[in-house]
């Protein structure tokens, strides 16, 4: 991953997931955005990124004065198609991120199309991604807009009227990427499932946002929004992740803040205790302690986190959750791994377990990740011979007994990874699926 300098951008704080759950107070919109002196209630508690990484808060509306109207294109030809940019397998087994176009023409959905993959190669780049891209399905959403590019881009003054109102200078802040929540509703709906949402803007100017909790019907982790045209927005998004999939805190110091004086927060990377209470407590990370961790450094108990100067103290010294350009620690890669597999499953099969199977039919199973391990159970007792094997032959089961009587085959796959070491967390990487069989 790259590490370099960073000009100022908005991410979501984990809007009620990590902020909020330790007592930090939402700043207040900046006077002179008009659009941020009519609250709502969905209005967002977000992160302000500048130059040299700092991580400051704002709050923004949820709505955008620049959603095109209907006679501006919004029902135009190719308005809500959906292509499959990745597609790893069924949604119901899968991670599915859908990706949404902003400021693209109706002549432009292809350049959108190119721009999304590009931020999800991107993102997928970053590790845990690297190593579980094959759990994720990847949606691009076409939303026709009339007009290209997005309103603040280049001058503060620019207003381009588009389908998801995506506006930089939001709530005063240049690098500020807003949109309107509504509309991203509107065409999130329209993919076979969301799971995470990323707007992508027709723009190569540096900048984003990230809305943690949206209190989307649609039942998605969150939303983030990306510059299209520029490399590293994805950076934003993976962030962002830490947050809604990961429901990570954030490991910064917020100006102003006085020490934390609250109860033992539920995050994984934050903690009101040091190495040593750790330890006698069995708690927190106390199994990452002292080792080395990718974002550097060894893992122990840093103080400063979650907003606060002292009271809280985070596993590493810089990892994602506190600036752009680094890696996820030790503590927040086993979240993250963890976050996957509430969505997506480390087993699938194209036959449904409502299939009954006969002598003559084989069965398929996709393991997604590198290095599962698989075991097959007929009636509970392991057919040794089939271990690790995807694609079997009933035939190759043996004798299952009297006849016609139905038997139970079972695939049972485990991700054995050393990345995921809370015994709270591993049973999700096991998942098992059961057919009935007739010999």
């Amino acid at each position: 991953m790259r590490n370099s300098r960073f000009t100022s951008v908005l991410l979501a704080g984990a809007t009620t997931v990590a902020a909020l759950a330790v007592g930090v107070a939402p700043a207040v919109a900046a006077p002179s955005d008009p659009v941020a002196a009519a609250a709502s209630p969905r209005d967002q508690d977000v992160e302000v990124f500048a130059e040299d990484g700092a991580i400051s808060r704002a709050r923004v509306p949820a709505a955008s004065p620049f959603v095109a109207e209907p006679s501006m294109g919004v029902a135009a030809a190719g308005d809500g198609a959906v292509t499959k940019i990745v597609n790893n397998g069924s949604t119901d087994s899968k991670l599915d991120v859908v990706m949404i176009g902003d400021g693209y023409t109706a002549s432009e959905q292809d350049k959108f199309r190119k721009d999304a993959a590009a931020r999800w190669k991107d993102i997928s780049a970053v590790q845990p991604y690297a190593t579980y891209r094959k759990l994720f399905n990847v949606w691009a959403v076409s939303a026709v807009s009339a007009q290209s590019g997005v309103s603040g881009d280049p001058q503060q003054s620019t207003v381009r009227k588009t389908a998801l109102g995506s506006r930089f200078w939001c709530n005063s802040i240049e690098r500020l990427l807003c949109v309107d929540i509504k509309a991203v509703d509107t065409y999130a709906a329209k993919a076979p499932q969301a799971d995470l949402v990323i707007v992508v803007a027709n723009t190569a100017k540096y900048g984003g946002a990230g809305y943690g909790s949206t209190q989307s019907p649609l039942g998605y982790e969150g939303i983030a929004t990306v510059a299209g045209g520029n490399g590293a927005s994805g950076q934003i998004a993976v962030h962002e992740t830490g947050h809604s999939l990961g429901k990570l805190a954030d490991e910064y110091v917020a100006e102003g803040q006085e020490p934390y004086r609250g109860a033992e927060p539920a995050q994984a990377n934050i903690t009101t205790l040091s190495a040593d209470r750790m330890r006698q407590d069995k708690a927190k990370w106390y199994r990452w302690l002292g080792k080395s961790s990718p974002d550097g450094g060894a893992v122990g108990a840093y103080q400063g986190a979650g907003n606060y100067p002292s009271g809280l103290n985070r596993p590493t010294d810089n990892s994602v959750m506190r600036s752009l350009g680094r890696e996820f620690n030790l503590p927040g890669r086993e979240a993250m791994i963890a976050g996957f597999y509430r969505r997506a499953s480390t087993l699938s099969s194209a036959t449904p377990v409502t299939t009954r199977l006969t002598a003559t039919d084989h069965l398929t199973v996709d393991l997604p990740v590198s290095g599962t391990k698989l075991r097959w159970y007929l009636d509970g007792k392991e057919v040794t011979a089939l271990r690790d094997r995807r694609t079997i032959a009933v035939s190759d089961l043996g004798p299952t007994g009297p006849k016609p009587a139905a038997h139970e085959l079972k695939a049972v796959a485990n991700d054995p990874t050393s990345a995921v070491i809370d015994p709270a967390l591993t049973p999700a990487l096991t998942r098992s699926l059961v057919w009935s069989v007739t010999r």
